[in-house]
């Protein structure tokens, strides 16, 4: 284990799989001791056990980020076995079904809405009495490259990723005189288990299929987790609001 972020505690969400384990590990790599927050409670605990077996220290919570219970349990935890959050990474989400706006459902919308949005923003406001007592605290978010464009996905999923995008840019203004600074990585295609149920017959995959030509190389999830460190760390520390693509040049086409 190495000792960048010895003795810091960081909170990631998502963190069972993909992007999230991904990260988790690579904290855990550098010394943090680490809060894996997850919908999956047996893929948690792996990861969780996957980093005490390499020498370091987490804990896992699971349940639905978009309740106002599961986040405060995630923050008490957090302060209750590390002492403080010096980190939050908000990277839990979910695809839509590239539907157009016409044909989103209210299910669909709330649901993307809730989860990619709101659990960010629940938790952000949970943690940050925290990061304030103790004068410094690093956010890192997970937009997408649907958060800096209107052709990379569907209607409620771009709304929410653009939603990510302006919440971070927020919290950068907001608080950095209090030493707190928030980030976003945008990542374009990623090699994840997500699987994105799409009708290939409605509107919006048929007008978004032509665009993803300028997809680029997929990403590893550890590339993202790279991002994410770094904007975390303290080799980043002049950086604020933020929205890092790491997408192989999609946004520069």
């Amino acid at each position: 284990m190495a000792s960048e972020f010895d003795g810091r505690s960081v909170i990631v969400t998502g963190a069972a799989s993909g992007i999230g384990r991904a990260t988790a590990l690579a904290f855990a790599a550098k010394g943090a001791r680490v809060l894996v927050a997850d919908l999956n409670s047996e893929a948690a605990g792996s990861v969780v056990k996957e980093i005490e077996e390499a020498g370091g220290t987490a804990v896992a919570v699971t349940g639905d980020l978009s309740e106002q219970a599961v986040v405060d349990q995630v923050a008490r935890t957090a302060v209750e076995r590390f002492g403080t959050v010096d980190v939050l990474v908000n990277n839990a989400g979910i695809m839509d079904r590239m539907s157009a706006l016409g044909d989103v459902s209210d299910p669909e919308w709330e649901r993307v809405i809730r989860v990619n949005l709101t659990a960010p923003f629940l938790l952000t406001r949970a943690v940050l009495p925290h990061m304030l007592a103790a004068g410094r605290g690093a956010i890192v978010n997970t937009a997408s490259e649907a958060g800096l464009r209107g052709s990379a996905a569907g209607a409620a999923y771009t709304a929410s990723k653009h939603g990510v995008v302006g919440l971070t840019k927020s919290l950068a203004v907001m608080y950095r005189k209090q030493g707190i600074r928030a980030n976003a990585v945008a990542p374009g295609g990623t090699a994840t288990s997500i699987v994105v149920e799409v009708d290939q017959a409605a509107h919006g995959p048929k007008t978004l299929g032509p665009h993803f030509v300028n997809l680029g190389d997929v990403a590893q999830p550890e590339e993202q987790a790279a991002a994410i460190v770094f904007l975390a760390s303290d080799a980043a520390s002049n950086i604020n609001g933020a929205i890092l693509p790491v997408d192989d040049g999609w946004s520069a086409v």
